[in-house]
Parts: structure tokens; sequence; C-alpha cells
């Protein structure tokens, strides 16, 4: 069965090749076929050679090149081989124990062919790693023969890289790690790492910056002076029939009335009235400064001045008062009150709770409002009885005695009185405030008691010669069946008996306008001058009348 096989020892795994032709030696080998190395035979095992710790471990028995002359005997090591001849590197292991028996993972390494020595066909090996001066410079070697190991250049340490061999110096010289300088074979990992790094850290950075100066600019409304943008100036002058051109036109004629008195004091409103310094305002105004009280006038540029009574009416709530010495008023135009109309725009002017100089507007909400005020009796002498223009421009404690101007900043009235919402709700004391609902004297009645008062000191007021009862809760105005004192409820000769009244007739209308009470009966008598007729109405026994009435005069107080 082994017939056309080869007799004698088989070629090992381990063997060597031989570098020339086979050689005899023990034992026949087999056949080689061209081209092949042929196997090197078994030898006897040889004492290895004890290689320091830090010294690279021999590959094989030979020669050693020197660094700067030919091949020398390494020490220690059998003398150099005669060509052609092989020899196994240890003696077969009969166990075939690992890694001297059959192949497997512990099978020694193959030579090591140095990376310098062995350069591929045709290359030339770069200058920095060219052999030392008079080493042999090779660019080749034919196939199957081994290359010469050239002798390592000083400098040049990666030509003693071993990798199978023992620990060795690294392949690159290192730089200590203060001096900040990367090496090179780490340069490339080193600056990934580190710009990430710096992503990071910039990405962190740019955020709390981000975060700080969003907190800044919305605690602060931004990081530089904010300019809002605005329109250019506007015209200096106003419409003179809009509220800024009334109040514009108004105001220096404006003042404001300071009264001190022995038991009470108080603030009010008047208008200047001619450039002799007369002044209008209320009677309750005025009134607590009695007859030695202390009177002063504060214009709308801030100047004072004191001022004197010159003549009061309680039944108008109508004053007078002047201030001397002072030039440069500006008097106020007087309208016509009667020429008003219901919805007609209002100004006010005056010092609410001693505010100076404020500018309220509205309308005209009725005309002939018969009101009364001041006395808290009716038919006391200090009960005014007015005829009034109902505004609902805002006016307070403190706008009493101020104008209220019509669109044309002309004076229709005086404002006088407010409805306040707690009117007899029992808030003795209590100040209230506007809810809408003012009250001015009309300018007609207030000219000629001015004029009354700046004259003579004192003021007429019209009468019609009957004395009324004011507790009749039917409609109308009843005249008494007998005077308070015992005298005729109609006085005889007077007025109202010359017309034909009699005691316990009922007044329904005066002029074609109905009247309810005793009250709004005076009030549109008082609406009237001495001396005008009024045309009345009234009911006696059962039947309607009517019949024509002269006023005549009574001197007021």
């Amino acid at each position: 069965m082994d017939e056309g096989k080869p007799t004698g020892s088989k070629p090992k795994w381990w063997s060597r090749p031989a570098t020339g032709p086979a050689a005899d030696t023990e034992g026949s080998l087999p056949p080689v076929a061209p081209g092949r190395p042929a196997p090197l035979a078994p030898v006897a095992p040889e004492q290895p050679t004890p290689v320091a710790p830090d010294q690279p471990v021999p590959l094989a028995p030979g020669p050693v090149p020197a660094a700067d002359g030919p091949p020398t005997e390494a020490p220690g090591l059998p003398g150099p081989r005669t060509p052609g001849a092989a020899r196994p590197l240890h003696e077969p292991d009969e166990y075939s124990t690992p890694p001297y028996g059959g192949p497997g993972p512990w099978a020694p390494a193959p030579p090591v062919q140095h990376p310098a020595a062995t350069p591929a066909h045709g290359t030339a090996v770069p200058q920095a790693y060219a052999t030392a001066p008079g080493a042999p410079h090779t660019a080749g070697h034919h196939a199957g023969q081994p290359a010469p190991v050239q002798a390592a250049r000083p400098g040049a340490p990666w030509l003693h890289y071993d990798p199978w061999g023992s620990r060795q110096q690294p392949l690159i010289r290192t730089v200590p790690q203060h001096s900040g300088v990367v090496p090179a074979a780490g340069r490339q990992g080193g600056r990934r790492g580190s710009l990430l790094v710096g992503a990071v850290l910039l990405t962190l950075v740019a955020g709390a910056v981000g975060g700080g100066v969003g907190s800044y600019i919305e605690r602060n409304g931004g990081i530089t002076t904010v300019h809002l943008p605005q329109a250019g100036p506007a015209p200096a002058g106003r419409a003179p029939d809009s509220v800024a051109g009334i109040a514009a036109s108004a105001l220096p004629g404006v003042v404001t009335l300071h009264v001190s008195g022995n038991a009470e004091s108080g603030t009010g409103t008047g208008f200047v009235l001619d450039d002799q310094g007369h002044i209008l305002t209320n009677n309750h105004v005025v009134a607590p400064a009695g007859s030695s009280g202390d009177i002063t006038v504060t214009f709308s540029g801030g100047e004072n001045a004191r001022a004197e009574v010159v003549g009061t009416d309680s039944g108008y709530d109508l004053a007078v008062v002047k201030v001397s010495g002072v030039s440069g008023l500006k008097p106020l135009t007087l309208g016509n009150s009667d020429d008003v109309a219901v919805g007609d725009p209002v100004v006010a002017i005056g010092a609410p709770y001693d505010l100076s100089n404020t500018v309220t507007s509205g309308i005209i909400s009725a005309k002939q409002r018969p009101i009364t005020a001041g006395g808290e009796e009716a038919g006391s002498t200090d009960v005014s009885y007015v005829d009034a223009l109902q505004t609902d421009a805002p006016i307070n404690p403190g706008n009493s005695g101020g104008p209220l101007l019509d669109s044309r900043a002309r004076v229709i009235g005086i404002n006088s009185a407010i409805r306040a919402a707690d009117t007899g709700a029992g808030g003795t004391g209590a100040q209230a405030g506007s809810i809408g609902l003012g009250f001015a004297i009309p300018i007609n009645q207030g000219k000629r008691v001015a004029e009354e008062l700046i004259n003579t000191g004192r003021a007429t007021h019209p009468v019609i010669g009957v004395s009324l009862d004011m507790a009749y809760a039917g409609d109308g105005a009843k005249v008494n069946t007998g005077g308070a004192d015992g005298s005729a409820a109609v006085t005889e000769g007077g007025p109202g008996d010359r017309a034909g009244l009699r005691p316990g007739d009922v007044i329904t209308a005066v002029d074609g306008v109905r009247v309810h009470n005793g009250e709004e009966l005076i009030v549109k008598i008082r609406a009237h001058r001495p001396g005008d007729r009024l045309g009345l109405r009234l009911t006696r026994g059962g039947k309607e009348l009517s019949m024509t009435l002269t006023l005549g005069s009574a001197t007021g107080s």
C-alpha cells in the first residue's frame, strides 16, 4: 500500500526550508518539487542562549548583521551554516505535544522579516529609513531566498520593530506631557476628542450667555436704550369750538376762591365779569366769610389777590366780589341762556375739591329744571329757587360759582348744584361726587342779578303778591286761605289782586308750562324780571280759569 511513496521519516511542519539543493542527512527526505524549498532535517536540540529581559529575543541561530560591517556570528550560537545544509529547530516530539506536535493554535510564529529589509520588488527604501553608510543596499531579492538583514541606521528606532518579540521601544518618540505637543500617531484621535469637548463647552457657554442675555432683556426691556416712534409736533392752536379751544380761551378769566370765617371755610369758583375786577360766584361760596371773614382769589396763572364782597342774594344763590389793583384781567363773554337747546355741547370749569382749573365737558341735558337749594325748609329766607339748566358735565363740590360755557366759549350758566346719589340716605356730613346730574343758574338770570348787586348792592325779585300753601299735596300751587301771621293771603292792590286771584285758587300752569307745587311756581316767577307779564291757568271751585298777571318787585336779601 506504500508503493510510489517515499520511505523514511516524514517532514515536519516546523522544518525550515533550505536555501540550496538537498543535503544528505539521516533518513531519506521526500522528493522536492521544482521551485519549492527542500525541508530541513531534524537536528539535536540545543540549549537556548539566555537573553536579557530588556533585549529582543533572537529570531534564529545564524549570523547577525553588524551596523557597519559584514555579518558576524551571534555569541553563544553555532557557527555559520553550510550552504545547502538545514536542520530542525528542535527534536520531534514523540508525544505530539503542542506547540511542537501537530498543527494547532499554539504553533510558533514564522520568522520575522523586517519591513526595511524586505521592501516590495522595485520599491526604493525611503531616505529616512536608508541603511547606514557602508551597509549593503538591496532593492529586492530572489523568490525563495531570504533577504539580507540591513543594518539599522542610527536615529531610526522603528527599524528594530518586532511584533512577536519582547516588549520594545514604541515606534514613535514620546513627548513629555507638559510640553503641549501631541504625538503624531494619536494626533488625529486627540484632535477629534478635543473638537468634541470644545463643541460641548461652546454649546454650554452659548446657552448660559444666551439665557443670561434673554433674562436681562426680559427684566430691563432691552440691552440698549429703547426709542419708541412718536408723531411729530401738532399745531400749536386748537379749533375755537373744541374743548381745548374753549378751555384755552376761558381759563384766564376763571378764578378759585378760598373763603375762611369764624366758624367755617370753603372753596369755590368764580369768573371775571369786567376789567374793574368784579367776579360773579354763588352766595353759598362766600357765605362762610360773613361780615369779617377773608376771601382770597387765585387766578389761573397763579396770582393771588384779596377780594371784598359787593353784594349777595340768597334767593338766587348769587354773589359778586371785587379785587383791586389787579391788571390784565380777562372778562368772559356772556351768552344768552334762552337760546340754549337740549343736546348742545357745554364745558364746565372749576376747582372741584380745590383742584383749580379743572375742565370737564358734556351736554345740556334739560332746561327749566325747578330746583331749590340752600335752605332746609321751604319758604325760609336762605332758600334759592332756580329754573336751572341741567347738564351731565361733571360738577363736584368746589365747582360752585364756575362758568358753564357753550361751544363759542360764552357763559350760559353758573354751576350751582348737583344731585348726589346719597342725598337723603342719612349720610350726614358726607360729600358726594357727580353722578351726571348738575344744575346751573341760567346766565340771563345771573346777569340781571349781578348788575343789580354791582349797581345797588341788592337784587330785586319778581313777585305776584300772594301767599302759597307749601304743604298742599294736590297737583298745582294753591293760594292760602289766610296769611301766616293773620294777614290776607292775597296782598291788597298787589299784582295778584289786580289780576283777580282769590284765596284757595290752585294755579296749574305759567305761560303754558305745567306747575305741580308751590316751589315750581316760585321758580317760574323768579325766572323773570319784575314787570314781565305772565299767563296763568288755574282752577276755582272745579272750574278752569285763565288770566294775565304783571309781575311786581320786591327787594331780595
